[in-house]
């Protein structure tokens, strides 16, 4: 029974790869060599996010008091039993100069290559599923039958600054080379997985290509090369939590202090790549040299420049002041200053006498312009570092400025994947701690965003720009749903549950009215106890190409790309869209069943196999439990037939 199934699934793949192929192939007059040309035209491209990468140590170093020392191809990126006995020594693999991005003098580290380097960042008993990232990914392709070189991994060294990556690892160049092998290898274009800041890297990448390959060939490229972008849990106007990184510091659920991790943190490059930005901050688009950027012969910058923002615009606007810290107050100011932050900036030079401390407000556009940083110099060791990183690394990088709002990438498929109504951190308090540096700033109140509502750690209300949902527990909401301005003006909207369901509770608004400055909700019903998946699909708007944003209930930034939700909707719009017998542009919500044995269980309260009509009891030798023996009545490869419609 084992093998016919794997043959039945080996089945439902190859009907998914004879669409894709459009029915071409070098086909043997047998089918064997005809199945075998079409199993090639498949292939996945996964760009990881921040700290998802393995770290490997390329240096002989001695730890003193410590029975580990670190040689060459030793984890470091995360080796737990090496943090916990010898700190100091993986602080300085993991340290990079904020200044060159260049390694410790006695350390470095580089990233691990292939798929392991992705799946679990720290194998082990009991650390491999709590550092798991892609691992359940892959488990899902293994189990459908994808082979091997079909998913490529392109893991990068996450500490880097965007231009450093090239600089250092031409890793672009890799990943254009990347795509142009698995098209030769597999005949066919491939589809794009990013999550987190992977899609910041990949965004990069296609501005890098510009530079990179004659215009007018750019498009042809990624036609040729790029079939479908899915852009999993993306901080498309960054993310609050980066800037509580740099001034406190962020564990990651590791065993050090904050100020160790806000040490390590401030000295990587790529630090302010997550720093939330303005919706109304843009950079002109000056063509630039990049051999002569590194060979210093380069002299243009971006010009940055912002526009008044308008009370009545209906995007989303970051909730409420991001950061909100207290500095001394000098007698010569008397009360609190009402002066604008960047002229603040420059009078905040006076000597260290102080009375009681002032309040400042910084709002996204003062992060990211450095305006925060140049306002608390006299009092942050560490702003001197940040403001040369945020000059040389970002404004003035030679291809693009990172921190300016992203418009729709010129690829066919964009498929925006985001979880919403999670407990999303949206700002701070500040507060002088007393203590020397790193551990100098004291957090006071947080705020966050959560279901439609601000609230505060402290209880003190909020006041700010309130939007209907909240993010996913990382990226606040208006950052994920930036890409909902990719829509076109006649969306589809459709909401259903993300368990398995018989279609009952299934809604659906079609050709809804969508303007570009502002938000589009679904105004739909919803049962409180059911977390629902939200459609929002245009097929209309872009000449043979389709936009789709999909907002999961309760999905978490980090655990997102391990739903098994998210895995069944990408699998079934993947099949759908290249069968020939597939009648419109996405997959239908009608009903959604089980595709697998493993998604047949046992229903106690009715004492059989719950989904009677896809699934039985059927005992196998070596079932320890009800719900092991419920299988599947069908081939997956019958049932995946039913969402052609």
């Amino acid at each position: 029974m084992s093998s016919l199934r794997a043959s039945l699934l080996r089945a439902a793949v190859l009907l998914f790869l004879v669409a894709s192929s459009g029915g071409h192939g070098d086909a043997d007059a047998d089918g064997g060599g005809e199945e075998m040309s079409l199993y090639k035209k498949l292939s996945g491209v996964i760009i990881p996010g921040f700290a998802s990468t393995q770290l490997r140590a390329w240096s002989v170093l001695d730890c003193p008091y410590s029975p580990f020392d670190f040689n060459p191809l030793d984890a470091v990126w995360v080796d737990t039993t090496k943090l916990f006995s010898a700190v100091n020594c993986w602080l300085k693999c993991m340290l990079l100069d904020p200044y060159t991005q260049g390694d410790h003098p006695e350390c470095k580290s580089r990233p691990d290559t292939g798929l392991s380097a992705i799946t679990e960042l720290d194998p082990g008993y009991i650390t491999g599923p709590l550092s798991s990232v892609w691992k359940e990914w892959l488990k899902w392709c293994v189990e459908f039958g994808i082979e091997p070189n079909a998913i490529i991994a392109a893991p990068y060294d996450w500490r880097l600054a965007p231009s450093m990556l090239e600089k250092r690892d031409l890793y672009f160049h890799k990943l254009k080379l990347t795509f142009e092998t698995a098209l030769k290898l597999r005949g066919g274009p491939s589809f794009v997985f990013a999550h987190s800041m992977g899609n910041n890297v990949f965004r990069y990448f296609l501005e890098w290509l510009k530079l990179e390959i004659s215009p007018k060939d750019y498009i042809q490229w990624l036609d040729e090369h790029i079939l479908a972008y899915f852009a999993v849990g993306a901080p498309l106007l960054g993310a609050t939590e980066s800037v509580k990184a740099s001034l406190s510091g962020v564990t990651f659920g590791l065993p050090i202090n904050e100020g160790t991790a806000r040490l390590m943190y401030n000295s990587y490059g790529s630090s302010m790549w997550l720093y939330p930005f303005s919706q109304y901050c843009r950079a002109d688009n000056i063509q630039r040299n990049w051999k002569h950027y590194f060979e210093g012969k380069e002299s243009d910058r971006h010009r940055y420049h912002c526009e008044e923002t308008q009370s009545d615009w209906g995007w989303p606007n970051w909730p409420t002041d991001l950061i909100n810290i207290e500095v001394p107050r000098y007698p010569a100011m008397g009360a609190y200053p009402t002066m604008p932050m960047p002229q603040m900036a420059q009078n905040m030079t006076l000597p260290m006498e102080y009375e009681n401390p002032v309040l400042l407000s910084f709002s996204p556009k003062d992060v990211s312009d450095g305006t925060l940083f140049k306002a608390i110099e006299e009092f942050e060791p560490e702003s001197q570092r940040l403001l040369y990183q945020l000059e040389n690394y970002y404004k003035n990088d030679p291809v693009l400025n990172p921190l300016t709002p992203w418009e729709r990438p010129p690829l066919k498929n964009i498929f925006c994947i985001y979880g919403i109504d999670s407990k999303t951190e949206v700002g701070y308090y500040f507060a002088p701690s007393g203590k020397p540096y790193p551990d100098n700033w004291l957090i006071t109140d947080v705020l966050y965003e959560f279901e439609g509502t601000l609230l505060s750690r402290s209880g003190i209300p909020v006041s700010g720009n309130v939007s209907e949902t909240s993010g996913d527990g990382t990226v606040p909401y208006n950052s994920l749903s930036w890409c909902k301005k990719w829509l076109g003006p006649k969306v589809n909207i459709t909401r259903a549950p993300q368990a398995e369901h018989d279609g009952s509770d299934v809604q659906v608004k079609l050709n809804v009215d969508h303007h570009a400055d502002h938000d589009i909700l679904p105004n739909m019903e919803r049962s409180p106890r059911v977390k629902y998946i939200t459609y929002y699909e245009d097929s209309e708007s872009h000449p043979e190409s389709r936009t789709a944003v999909w907002e999961l209930d309760k999905g978490h930034h980090r655990n997102i790309v391990r739903s098994q939700v998210l895995m069944r909707e990408l699998w079934l719009q993947m099949w759908h869209e290249f069968h020939p017998d597939a009648k419109s542009k996405f997959v239908t919500k009608a009903t959604r069943g089980p595709l697998r044995d493993v998604d047949c269980y046992w229903d106690y309260g009715k004492a059989r196999c719950a989904w009677p009509e896809h699934c039985e009891y059927r005992y196998a030798f070596g079932d320890v439990h009800l719900g092991q023996s419920c299988r599947l009545k069908k081939s997956s490869a019958d049932l995946l037939l039913q969402y052609l419609d």
